[in-house]
């Protein structure tokens, strides 16, 4: 069974993502944002590959509730991707990152 991302709106990330009992990979995404939508293959492979650590979500900064959370989190560039431990960012990758380049992030990350 392949495993995706999995969207999150302001209706479910405090359950999706901050009640998590895995690491959550939050992308905070826009459909005009290039690199955004360069980003979605990469996510949905990693999502894949490390389904069993953790799961991937992607939120949209063009809803207007959406817009609050990508307030709350500071998110002042996309592709902005958030990892959330414990209810708490552990880490932050900013920009296009090859796949092999944002799972070792992710690999340093997760072992801290």
């Amino acid at each position: 069974m392949a495993h995706t991302t999995i969207p999150v709106h302001a209706a479910t990330f405090s359950a999706e993502v901050l009640k998590s009992d895995r690491p959550v990979l939050v992308d905070f995404w826009a459909s005009w944002c290039g690199p955004c939508l360069m980003m979605e293959p990469v996510l949905e492979e990693l999502a894949d590959e490390l389904h069993d650590r953790l799961k991937i979500t992607k939120l949209n900064t063009e809803s207007p509730d959406e817009q609050q959370l990508a307030m709350l989190y500071r998110v002042q560039s996309i592709p902005n991707m958030k990892l959330f431990k414990d209810g708490k960012v552990i880490a932050e990758f900013i920009g296009y990152r090859p796949k092999d380049v944002l799972k070792q992030e992710l690999e340093e990350a997760l072992q801290e």
